[in-house]
């Protein structure tokens, strides 16, 4: 199996969660905790371009958002989404998990089953 890595928020019960499913599993990983060590560009077009739906879903539409005065129709194009990303790490979904060529919001972390 192509290396597991997971962009992991500790506070996030879904983040803990798709750790857990994975130890169960015997799948060895790495963990990039994204908000002390953020993704650069390189990083979050590489998962842009490996995620499974739409890209969209890559940000968190949530009271951090809204404080931002973001609006989600102006966060579609993949390039807008990096940007947006690389700005305000804590806008990114979690938890993301790669595999190889492929990655998943594993939101809940039952997903994660599809890609191993």
């Amino acid at each position: 199996m192509a290396r597991v890595t997971i962009f992991h928020n500790p506070a996030c019960g879904n983040s803990r969660g798709a750790m857990e499913l994975l130890r169960e599993r015997g799948v060895q990983f790495d963990t990039v905790l994204y908000l002390k060590d953020p993704p650069n560009r390189e990083t979050l077009e590489r998962i842009v371009a490996s995620l499974d739906g739409p890209v969209a879903d890559l940000v968190r539409k949530d009271k951090r958002f809204d404080e931002l005065g973001l609006k989600a129709s102006d966060y579609v194009e993949p390039k807008k989404i990096i940007d947006l990303l690389l700005k305000h790490p804590e806008l990114m979904q979690r938890p993301i998990v790669t595999i190889g060529k492929r990655a998943i919001i594993a939101r809940p972390p039952e997903k994660l089953t599809a890609l191993l």
